[in-house]
Order: structure tokens, then C-alpha cells, then sequence
């Protein structure tokens, strides 16, 4: 599907984006956790692609008060919602831009992204994954925390029941669900296997799983 279907389906679901997500993460706290951990603890400039509402961003700021956070969307609406969440905060950068296709900040210190690189397709992963390296600094962190498709139809099949099992268990509405799945329309996954060849192709000697259940990842690697 084209960015723009991308772009309505997200700017359409913006306002109930923050509420669903705790309910239809399994093992939420575990995922954005690894994904903090990840990041280079000294870091004092950082980009995230894809912000969306600022829910990773938020906890950006939490973890690294005096970084200078460069934060990333193309949907207005869910940049509305992020800067809601931040306020006034004279260290950040807003930028509403597709960032495949625009130029990403240069020496950067760490770059992440959360559950927003699976909507683009292989070639564009392939893309930002270099494009990441290049803006790191020399030990820079690039951390992917995203939704990732099983290696195989049956275990692929297998993830997604599994999900609608996990997410009611853990109180999920009905609307939450099928909200949840409209905007599944535009995923694009891909395998953990497959990212991590597309991380090592782009220069990060080091990319690697840190943490994963069913379809949630957290992947990471390093410019030396």
C-alpha cells in the first residue's frame, strides 16, 4: 500500500494510539525496557524514527534528561499528541518528514525506533538501516524495537493466534483489537533473521536479538 494509505491509516487511529498499545504489546514493560537499555548510556544526541504519540519519546526524556532528542513522524497528528506529552521542551527537535526519503541528523549518538520500521517494505528497511549507520557517531547505537514476521507461513500463522490469545488475556477490547488490526493493514514484517543480515549488510558488526516474544523484538547494533 502507498505512504499515503500509511499516513490516513495512522493519522485516523492517533487518538486512541497511547490507550491500546499497554493491551496489545505482550510483554510491554520487558519490550520498551530492553529497548532503554540499549541505547548507549552516554548518549547526549539521539534521533527516533517514527515517534508516533511520544510514548518512547517520553521515556527518552525520562532515561536521558539532558540529551538532545531529534524525534521523527510523518503523521501530524501523532506529532500533536507527541508534543502534548512533552510540552515545552526546548531540547527537542520536532521534525514531520518521511525518513526513508529525507535526510536523517548527522553524529548522532544513538538512533531508535518503536514498532514504526515494520510498515515499510524490505528494500526501505534495507535503506534506513544504512542510512542509521551513517549518521552514528563511532560506537553510536542504532535499536529497533518493532513487530517482526515469523521465518516461516506456519509459524507466522502460529504468532498471530497466539497474539489475539495474548492481548485478550490481558483485557483487550474488542475495539481495541479491531483498531489494532486496521492499522495492521499497512504492516510490512519481516523476519528477526532477515533484519539482522540487513543491520550486519549496513555495517553493524555486532546486530544482534536482545529480547523477543512472539511478534515483538528488540534488535541492536553498533558502529565501531
Amino acid at each position: 500500500m502507498s505512504e499515503n494509505k500509511t499516513k490516513a491509516v495512522f493519522d485516523a487511529t492517533a487518538s486512541t494510539y497511547d490507550r491500546d498499545r499497554s493491551k496489545l504489546i505482550p510483554g510491554y514493560d520487558s519490550f520498551y525496557r530492553w529497548a532503554l537499555d540499549l541505547i548507549h548510556p552516554r548518549s547526549m544526541t539521539i534521533c527516533e524514527l517514527g515517534a508516533g504519540s511520544g510514548l518512547m519519546t517520553r521515556l527518552l526524556r525520562d532515561r536521558f534528561p539532558t540529551a538532545h532528542l531529534y524525534v521523527i513522524d510523518f503523521s501530524a497528528p501523532m506529532l500533536d499528541l507527541a508534543k502534548a506529552r512533552l510540552g515545552n521542551d526546548r531540547n527537542i527537535t520536532w521534525y514531520q518528514l518521511d525518513y526513508v526519503t529525507e535526510p536523517l541528523p548527522e553524529n548522532l549518538c544513538s538512533i531508535v525506533s518503536s514498532l514504526s520500521i515494520h510498515h515499510i517494505d524490505d528494500a526501505d528497511k534495507r535503506t534506513v538501516f544504512k542510512k542509521a549507520y551513517a549518521s552514528l557517531k563511532p560506537n553510536g547505537v542504532f535499536v529497533n524495537a518493532d513487530q517482526v514476521a515469523g521465518p516461516t507461513s506456519a509459524l507466522e500463522a502460529r504468532y498471530k493466534a497466539l497474539w489475539l490469545q495474548q492481548v485478550r488475556a490481558a483485557g483487550a477490547t474488542e475495539q481495541q483489537i479491531e483498531a489494532s488490526l486496521y492499522r495492521q493493514q499497512e504492516d510490512r514484517c519481516s523476519s528477526v533473521e532477515d533484519q539482522i543480515l540487513w543491520l550486519r549488510e549496513a555495517g553493524f558488526a555486532d546486530a544482534d536479538c536482545w529480547f523477543k516474544d512472539n511478534r515483538f523484538a528488540v534488535m541492536a547494533g553498533t558502529r565501531l
